[in-house]
């Protein structure tokens, strides 16, 4: 059957099996590749029909040329949610990875102390640990603090993870995934993009939209807004402060004991 027969009104496509789950993950900030497979088909085959449902809601479909879909808001209808500074952070690095030749030789896969190590380029050891940790005192328990940057950039990666920038690995590795190249937008077409790239982000100025309300146009429960995004120039918002603990979940979001919790993208 062709593309055309298979999805020749958008009811067709909302009467796929495989709509549902894939617009609830959309409307959660998913992003959809190749390695999606059934999902990316779907979109591909319906993207017309699609691109005219998610205007409705004031969102628009995007289909980047390196082979990813995802949901940006465009209107008033659906919140505009960014990415807390942490998880910026890590998605920066990942993204500096991603463009790093040497990942390419390994078949695009990490870990997560390549994460670390990378962050530790950019910004210094004690620039990385002050950036997990804003409120923390001149003097401070080097070991403590790094194991707080450790638990912080895990939180961050699982998050990342059911985004769809990444993949996470049975033996723990991390495999990159093509989304990643959206940290890498503001320096595109440059001569050294990531060099360009890391300027960025030790200054914090790249911020990300990644999630939209839900389909009645109610946030999950799981979902709720993340406090400490950064805004438009790249400064930390009226909630931006971790709590004194400086432990967010896997949402980027400080719990009362500071401890992470499991998070649904």
């Amino acid at each position: 059957m062709s593309d055309a027969r298979r999805y020749a009104e958008l009811q067709d496509v909302v009467m796929d099996p495989s709509f549902p789950e894939l617009d609830v993950a959309l409307r959660r900030g998913r992003h959809v590749d190749r390695e999606d497979f059934a999902w990316y088909t779907l979109l591909t085959e319906a993207q017309l029909h699609l691109e005219t449902f998610y205007r409705r809601y004031g969102c628009e479909l995007v289909h980047k040329a390196d082979g990813y879909f995802y949901l940006l808001p465009s209107g008033d209808m659906l919140s505009r949610r960014q990415l807390a500074p942490g998880d910026m952070l890590v998605g920066q690095a990942l993204a500096l990875l991603y463009l790093d030749p040497a990942t390419i030789e390994r078949g695009g896969r990490i870990t997560a102390e390549d994460v670390v190590a990378q962050l530790v380029v950019v910004l210094g050891g004690d620039g990385l640990i002050r950036a997990f940790n804003p409120k923390l005192k001149r003097r401070y328990d080097e070991r403590i603090a790094q194991k707080n940057v450790r638990a912080q950039v895990g939180s961050a990666i699982r998050h990342l993870a059911s985004l769809g920038f990444v993949d996470l690995a049975e033996d723990g590795s991390l495999k990159l995934r093509p989304p990643l190249l959206r940290f890498a937008e503001p320096v595109r077409g440059m001569s050294a993009p990531a060099e360009a790239l890391a300027k960025l982000v030790a200054l914090g100025e790249v911020a990300l939209v990644t999630e939209t309300e839900g389909p009645a146009g109610e946030l999950d429960a799981d979902a709720e807004e993340e406090p400490g995004g950064l805004d438009d120039a790249g400064e930390l918002d009226d909630a931006g402060e971790p709590d004194d603990a400086g432990e967010p979940d896997d949402a980027g979001e400080p719990d009362d004991a500071g401890e992470p919790d499991e998070h649904e993208g």
